[in-house]
């Protein structure tokens, strides 16, 4: 009677557990999570709004009434261009781990494989993501506008002056030689030179902004001052432009740093609220500073000081807390000020839109103080336990970034300049690039 039993239940076991093995399966496969992402969707949209039509609105308020079409037209070339190039080979570059291996630097420490080229194996039901999971051509796009908004900062540095057709052979080749490889070296994971390091770079201190930034001011110094600069006026023709530039950039930006946690968790919305407390703070910085200095707070200032607060607060927004996002927005919106106004007077160079004031400033001193406050002891949400090593590791990284990319932009612009050469004649300059190059005006009265 027992043994029948036994065997009763043997049969029983025979039965359920297929059952119970394809459950088990069914529970281990991966699952998208529709919340994170729909937040990931509504945040790659928030950072292409970015670039167009946010930067395009607030470069071309500040330039001469003559070039605004050139430098939107710029945003919108970039746009094509890094999007192609990104399908084609950008992501591979910046995110295939091939070859990679923690504490080993090796090639693919610096620059990903060509697995990904083309987006080969991606699929609708490819998924991605440090925890909940979310598609990976979502992934792919909201990487590709972080891709897309930074060559289009640069174009801040040199507005007013560089050929077109150079400007594109220029962004084409920048992004294959430093961004992708740059966003490699600190994103992509284990194995990744400055991601073996502990660089801290939540959103893009140092892939984004100190890249452009840096980029910006070799650009700007290759090709030198504009004609009549700095005798000449050259006031912004639309402030108001600028303004509502500047405002997309505010909310668009949420996307930029809340959706760099990859999640509609805790820490997207920290960032959120770290991303408005600092932005706030560099916006009076900027202006209280402006207001002593020169006796009159501007419109010009106020924009400039909200854009310095974002800059500041992207490599720090998932690790700070609201009280070190004030100190960052603070000390951003009083630096940055005074770098794209005093230095940039006594240095004499021609940083037509203070690209590097605004971007490679803010971006190096919120690298480096992201290293202070990401510290739990100052109200940080980081894992930093010895500050001083962080500091260490965040400059670090900002040391590296800015001599790579300098000498790789240098080295791209004389290139191109012996080739095919960089800037417009002066009787272009003196038309404006609008009609010169693109047989357009701005306004038409």
């Amino acid at each position: 009677m027992t043994l029948r039993k036994f065997a009763g239940l043997g049969a029983l076991l025979s039965l359920v557990m297929p059952g119970l093995v394809m459950a088990a399966d069914e529970v281990a496969a991966p699952v998208l999570n529709s919340g994170d992402t729909a937040w990931m969707m509504t945040s790659t949209a928030l950072v292409l709004f970015m670039t167009i039509p946010g930067l395009a609105l607030f470069y071309g308020g500040m330039v001469r009434s003559k070039n605004i079409l050139s430098v939107m037209m710029q945003c919108f070339a970039i746009t094509g261009l890094i999007s192609i190039l990104w399908v084609i080979y950008g992501y591979s570059i910046a995110f295939d781990t091939t070859g990679m291996e923690q504490g080993v630097v090796n090639f693919n420490s610096f620059f990903g494989g060509m697995g990904k080229a083309f987006l080969a194996g991606v699929t609708p039901s490819s998924l991605t993501g440090p925890a909940a999971l979310f598609p990976e051509a979502v992934f792919i796009t909201f990487q590709m506008t972080f891709a897309i908004i930074t060559p289009a900062l640069i174009v801040g540095a040199f507005a007013e002056r560089m050929k077109f057709s150079a400007m594109l052979i220029f962004m084409g080749v920048w992004f294959t030689l430093v961004y992708a490889p740059i966003a490699h070296m600190v994103w992509s994971g284990n194995g990744g030179l400055m991601w073996d390091w502990g660089v801290l770079d939540f959103a893009g201190g140092t892939v984004v902004h100190i890249n452009a930034g840096v980029a910006g001011l070799i650009a700007c110094l290759v090709l030198g001052k504009r004609k009549g600069f700095p005798t000449t006026p050259m006031a912004p023709h639309n402030l108001g432009y600028t303004l509502m530039g500047a405002a997309m950039l505010w909310v668009g930006w949420f996307g930029f740093n809340a959706g760099s946690a990859a999640a509609a968790n805790g820490t997207a919305g920290m960032a959120m609220l770290v991303t408005q407390i600092a932005t706030a703070a560099a916006a009076m910085g900027w202006m209280f500073a402006e207001w002593i200095t020169h006796g009159k707070p501007s419109a010009l200032g106020i924009a400039s000081g909200v854009v310095a607060g974002l800059v500041a607060i992207t490599p720090a927004a998932g690790t700070v807390g609201p009280m070190g996002a004030l100190v960052i927005g603070l000390a951003a919106g009083v630096v940055c000020f005074f770098c794209a106004t005093t230095l940039k007077r006594k240095l004499g160079y021609d940083d037509s839109l203070d690209a590097f004031g605004v971007h490679g400033i803010g971006g190096i001193l919120g690298a480096i103080l992201t290293g202070v406050f990401a510290a739990p002891s100052l109200g940080g949400f980081g894992t930093v336990t010895d500050i001083a090593a962080q500091v260490w590791i965040q400059c670090k990284g900002v040391g590296f970034t800015v001599i790579y990319t300098a000498i790789v932009t240098y080295i791209i612009l004389k290139v191109l300049d012996a080739v095919m050469g960089l800037r417009i004649t002066e009787e272009e300059e003196a038309v404006g690039i609008d009609l010169a190059l693109h047989n357009e005006r701005g306004y038409n009265l």
